[in-house]
């Protein structure tokens, strides 16, 4: 038991003391990068799997045709 009491408050001092938070401005251009970055990807692969999914359909169709 000890030993958990030792780790949360030794886990609250590195927290309060230790570790480095960014600045309101420093998060708030950070998550907007990763939103955009997120819509980006996400735009990628919904063409990719269009794409794929078109060129599956013209090989079936193909495959009947034999």
């Amino acid at each position: 038991m000890e030993k958990l009491v030792l780790y949360f408050k030794e886990s609250y001092e590195e927290l309060a003391h230790k570790v480095t938070w960014p600045s309101w401005s420093n998060l708030q251009s950070t998550t907007i990068l990763v939103l955009v970055a997120t819509i980006i990807i996400t735009l990628v692969i919904f063409l990719l799997d269009t794409l794929s999914q078109g060129l599956m359909a013209q090989v079936y169709k193909f495959l009947q045709a034999m």
